[in-house]
Order: C-alpha cells, then structure tokens, then sequence
C-alpha cells in the first residue's frame, strides 16, 4: 500500500426515523452535520475509530427496521455538541446516496452471507462496524448498479 493511502472501512448508524430520519440527513445538504446524542461506550468508541471518507450505511431503527442510504464521514470524531461532558465525541457526516430499495432487517438476517453481521450480533448497538464483503452485497440488495466503495 502507497504511504499515506488506508483501507476504507465501513459502519452502520441507527436512527429513529420519527426522530431523524434518512430525509432529515439528506436536507443537511453537503455541509451534513454531527451524529450526536450517542451515549453508548462501544458505539462512542466506533465513532472515534472513523475516519474522514469512511462509508456509513443510515439504518432507520424502530420504525422501518432497514437501511437506507449511504452516508460519508466528513469529519472526524470531536466532542459531542449537545453535552458538557467530555466522554462524549460524535463525527460528522454527509448523505451520498439513497438506497433505490431498503434493504429490511428481515432480509438481512435471512441472508446467509450476513449472519455474523454486527446488526444481527449486535442488534441494540447504535454505531457498529460493517464488513466489507457485508457492505457490497447489502449495496447490490439494495439496487445499487455500482456498489460505493
């Protein structure tokens, strides 16, 4: 690998779609804005392991169960805007793309290839990592004619 070049990685952000949802994100144009309110160590920690350019799938928890775009880390973890206290750090992001269809959490689990996936695994956790071989087909499942990587 060139010097100063790094392996793209791949996450998953949840969101209530009735609190924030994919369109909320897409109105926040390029300029995008922080993912904040997060109050959970390990999804804290996932943040701070982003880096710039790294590719987010926005998954709308509760309501929907699915993924539904892609989203870009547009600045790297710093503390969170909508507290005082310093354990907490959010990053930055930036729709890219919509979903042409979302892929369900049914579909995700009834698909072989992703049952060690982090949002079956790890269902509750809010911010978590995504494979990269999870990332192009869940990119293929959900319509896309090139897969974002």
């Amino acid at each position: 690998m060139e010097k100063g070049h790094r392996l793209m990685r791949y996450w998953l952000m949840k969101s209530e779609p009735d609190e924030f949802g994919w369109d909320h994100q897409q109105a926040l144009g390029p300029a995008g804005g922080a993912w904040s309110g997060v109050r959970n160590y390990q999804a804290r920690n996932n943040m701070r392991a982003m880096s710039v350019g790294d590719l987010v799938f926005f998954y709308h928890s509760n309501i929907g169960k699915e993924i539904v775009g892609i989203m870009r880390v547009i600045a790297p973890a710093a503390q969170d805007p909508t507290t005082d206290d310093p354990r907490w750090d959010c990053v930055s992001v930036t729709a890219v793309e919509k979903l042409p269809r979302p892929v369900t959490l049914d579909t995700i689990k009834a698909t072989p290839a992703l049952a060690d996936m982090a949002l079956v695994k790890s269902s509750r956790l809010s911010v978590q990592p995504v494979a990269t071989d999870e990332w192009k087909l869940i990119c293929r499942m959900g319509g896309l004619d090139r897969v974002q990587i």
